[in-house]
This record gives C-alpha cells, structure tokens and sequence, in this order.
C-alpha cells in the first residue's frame, strides 16, 4: 500500500492524539446535556466552561468573550450579519478585501443585495490589505472591517494589528477571520486590538464541525439563530461537549508546540519552495517573506492544476490547488486574479501545505515528483490542459 505524504495542512489537519483523548469520554459514558441540572448536566458543564477557559487563554481574551459555533464559516456570517447594527447610528458599512474566506466575501455579496453598502478593497502582488488602502476607504458610515489574519490559498500575512488601528481609529469594530492561522501562529487579541477573531478546530488539530467566535467585552452582538439560552443566550442549540472539549485540547497543544514547529516547519517550507522553484516556468505566489509557516503555493506556465493533483494523488502526495471550499470550480482562484496572476497562469495552481508530521523525507519525496510530473503534462498538451478536455 502507498505510503501517502500529506501536504494539505490548509484544508484540514489530522485529529491530534490529545483531542481524541480528551473527547472520549464524552462520546461514550459522559453524555450529559450541559444545560441539564443533575449530576451528568454538571459535569458536561463544567468540562464545556473549563474548554472555554482553555481557548480564551491561548488568545488572550477572557472565557466570557469566548462563543462556540460550528466553525469559521458561522462565526464570519454572524459577525458580518450582526456587528454592523451593533456600531451605532449612521454605521453601516462593511468593508473587506477581494481575496477573504467564501465565508465572508458571498456574506459580504448577500447583504450587499440586501441594501447594506459594502466596500471591497483590493490587493497588492503578495495578496496584502495595506493599512493605507484601508485608510483611505474609513469613512464616518463604516461599521464593520473585516479582513483575514492570513490568507487561505497563498498563506501571506496580513498587518492585522496596523489595519484594526486604523479601523478602530475611525470609530469602525474590526473583523479578522483566523481560521488559517489560529494554533499556527501567536494570536493575541489584545495585542492585534481586534474586535472580533473567528477560527475553526480542524485546522489545528481538533474535531471537523466545531470552532469559535472571540468578541470583545462591552460588544453586544444580535444572534444569528434563535432558540434556547445556549452561549449567554446568543448561539442557541445544545452545545457539543466533546467538540469543545477536544478543540480546547487541540489548542494548548498547538500553543504549547507553537515555537519549536514554527521553526522546524518553516524550514521545511522553505526548503520546499527553493526546490520547486528550480521547475522551469514556476513562480512563488503570496509574499515570500511574511507567510504562514507550512504554506508554499506556487504557479506553473502550461500547467492545469486539476492534472497536476491528479497526478500527484496517484504518486500518494496529497495536495491541492487552493481553498478545499472551492475543490472542483471551474474558475480559477479569485485570490489569483485579485493578486494581478492572469487566468491561464491561475489555473496552474499548487498549493503544497505542510505541519508538524511532515517530515524532510516528505520534502525529497515532492521535489522528486513534481519535476516529472510537471514536465509530463507539458509534453502532452490534451493533459497539461486538464483531464478530459
């Protein structure tokens, strides 16, 4: 059986041994409702507020400034739906940036047609919001800005911390959506000055389906469901103990290793990037220096990257061309064209992200693969072009 390397980090993570660990109890003899008064109810209650805890901490923020949600796609729609009716009179608008999670971009296009002003800034050739775009689009009607803490396809670092100055220097809340960077990266809220921060526990090591929503104290958000009085009467539903118990988990596991994996994966990514740039006709996209430290995403001239995945799939090396949100679309990558990468050369996409189980050996194995595989599907036009076309 092929021994596959995964290097798709991006799109989700494994499940770490210490989230497993701590969710089994509550999948099996553990399954009180947290919001039920007798002993089980307790007990789940006390395991959700101690997981709150957990994950405040690793943000800097207080437990009570700590929402959970199913992940980053409903944390983004409630804070976009919600926050601008939280920022006064006159405030409406919301601005954001051409390259932002689905999540926020089509919220962003709903509210849109709905009547709310939105306005979208654009990108430089690293895929970065500048702090002087956002200035100059502040106005006196700004609600909301939202901007990620780090891009998802390209892996470039936003200046969160100048853009939210600027944001809340206008009187404006301030949204990042760090989803790619949460457990990867140092995130503290305080420090960023942001508003509101939204992440999701499969990329770090947690259970798929489970995330969160940090919102400042003294922010009072509208729900985005209605129901019972789960998470101070704002994110009805009964909660999912043991999603919130092994994300927490996966967290302070993240924390813990944060600088030493930082260290040994960014090495490897560079490692990777300086082998793969040695293909003719490939190109680094995102910004070379300020990047997540598993992402190398790449471009390649006479390349399609459907044909591309395939065949490096069929070699056991997982990968991908961009967002997992956006597998199968027909389009190339808006964060591409956002960038100024022309659609032909956007639609040779590789996207290659490592993590803490990747290993050097993994790195010798893509730089042996991809070369040949690039060049094959060069030589075959109906194949560089894609698979059926």
């Amino acid at each position: 059986m092929t021994k596959w390397i995964y290097a798709d980090h991006a799109a989700t993570t494994p499940l770490s041994k210490a989230a497993l660990a701590a969710m089994g109890p509550y999948l099996t003899e553990e399954f009180g409702n947290p919001s039920a008064v007798s002993a089980p109810g307790r007990r789940a209650k006390r395991a959700l507020e101690e997981a709150r805890e957990t994950v405040a901490d690793a943000f800097g923020a207080e437990p009570r400034e700590i929402y959970f949600t199913s992940g980053g796609t409903e944390a983004d729609n409630w804070v976009l739906r919600s926050a601008p009716r939280a920022a006064g009179a006159g405030r409406d608008e919301i601005v954001t940036d051409t390259v932002e999670h689905h999540a926020v971009l089509r919220t962003a296009g709903e509210l849109r047609r709905a009547g709310r002003p939105v306005t979208v800034l654009g990108v430089d050739e690293f895929c970065r919001v500048t702090p002087e775009a956002l200035r100059c689009a502040l106005s006196a009607k700004t609600a909301l800005v939202s901007v990620m803490a780090a891009n998802n396809e390209v892996g470039t670092l936003m200046p969160v911390a100048e853009l939210a100055a600027a944001a809340r220097g206008s009187g404006a809340f301030f949204h990042t959506d760090a989803v790619q960077a949460a457990g990867h990266i140092p995130l503290d809220v305080k420090e960023l000055g942001v508003d509101f921060l939204s992440f999701s526990s499969h990329k770090f090591g947690g259970p798929k389906g489970m995330g969160g929503l940090y919102v400042r104290g003294g922010i009072e958000l509208e729900p985005l469901l209605f129901g019972g009085g789960q998470e101070r009467g704002l994110r009805p539903g009964t909660e999912n103990v043991a999603g919130a118990v092994g994300m927490a988990a996966a967290l302070r596991e993240s924390c813990r290793a944060m600088t030493e994996d930082m260290a040994r994966v960014s090495a490897l990514r560079d490692r990777l990037i300086r082998g793969v740039l040695r293909i003719p006709g490939s190109r680094l996209t995102g910004d070379p220096e300020n990047r997540l430290p598993g992402n190398a995403s790449f471009v390649f001239e006479g390349v399609e990257g459907e044909a591309l995945l395939l065949l490096l799939d069929q070699r056991g090396i997982c990968a991908s061309s961009g967002s997992a949100c956006s597998a199968g679309a027909a389009e190339p990558s808006h964060v591409l064209l956002a960038m100024g990468i022309a659609p032909e050369l956007a639609r040779g996409a590789l996207r290659l992200t490592l993590g803490a189980d990747n290993t050097g050996a993994d790195v010798d194995a893509i730089l042996g693969a991809l070369p040949g595989i690039v060049a094959r599907l060069r030589s075959v036009p109906a194949m560089g072009k894609g698979i059926g076309t």
